[in-house]
């Protein structure tokens, strides 16, 4: 399985450059004596030819992976999948499409003008999940998109990479809870994301996340160079259910309000 460990270590390599809030992040738990598991990569794309959660998927399908869940987000505009490893070990892959029909026109006349960009053959490499940005948006453009959707803004501004990596907490030993790692967190200068709550989920749908804030990245657009959001670090919680065995999905309406860890924040 060495080109999925390559996929994933180039995958963490470009996030965490991204993301600087993962190394603190990880020296903070270590010290405590914990060993971190990656329970999920998410991605972000397009529902459009070539570029939809199928053809996302494909190279870790390639490697194994199969469907084990799909999901809307009607408020978000966005459909999603997950997909799960038949061996152990491997963390799971969520990624979710933005429906451009049910855009406004004169957004989907900006996207569609980036996806013209998009280089020939961009989408038959193995690793174009991890290929970054194709296109060069000006910032107007990219401002245009966050008034609507700031699904669509991020997307414009970093294109295909992983959005946000994820901290089991249930592999966690010196943590009872979510509520205490939040707490932690907190008190070590990491904002949360406290839209819907700090913790989105409860037990009795199985699961509970909390993620940060994504730290601002500069990025570079045809005007300039701008600071912006970035990515985020997610930490779940999973819980049994009825039948003993640890739920392994998601669920549509806590994970909504995670989307909105890239939100821009004023002052």
């Amino acid at each position: 399985m060495g080109r999925l460990q390559d996929l994933f270590a180039l995958l963490w390599a470009d996030y965490s450059a991204i993301n600087t809030q993962v190394t603190p992040i990880h020296d903070v738990l270590e010290r405590r004596g914990e060993t971190l598991i990656n329970d999920h990569v998410a991605f972000r794309t397009f529902a459009y030819p070539g570029l939809d959660i199928a053809s996302m998927a494909a190279p870790f399908v390639a490697l194994g992976y199969k469907v084990a869940g799909k999901y809307d987000f009607p408020e978000k505009k966005l459909d999603a999948a997950h997909f799960e490893h038949p061996e152990d070990g491997w963390p799971k892959v969520f990624i979710s499409q933005l429906r451009l029909r049910e855009l406004s026109l004169g957004a989907q006349s900006i996207l569609q003008g980036l996806i013209n960009q998009i280089p020939s053959g961009f989408t038959a490499r193995w690793d174009w999940c991890a290929g970054g940005r194709p296109w060069v948006p000006d910032f107007a453009s990219y401002e245009a998109l966050e008034r609507e959707s700031d699904y669509a803004a991020w997307m414009a501004a970093f294109g295909f990479r992983a959005n946000h990596f994820t901290v089991l907490v249930n592999a966690l030993k010196t943590f009872p809870d979510l509520q205490s790692l939040n707490l932690f967190l907190k008190a070590e200068g990491f904002p949360l994301n406290a839209a819907g709550g700090e913790i989105k989920g409860s037990p009795d749908i199985f699961l509970e996340q909390s993620s940060t804030l994504a730290g601002e990245a500069d990025v570079a657009f045809r005007d300039g160079m701008h600071r912006i959001p970035g990515c985020y670090y997610e930490f779940a919680r999973r819980f049994p259910m009825p039948d003993g065995k640890v739920f392994q999905g998601f669920n549509s309406k806590s994970a909504d309000k995670i989307f909105e860890s890239t939100h821009r924040r004023s002052g």
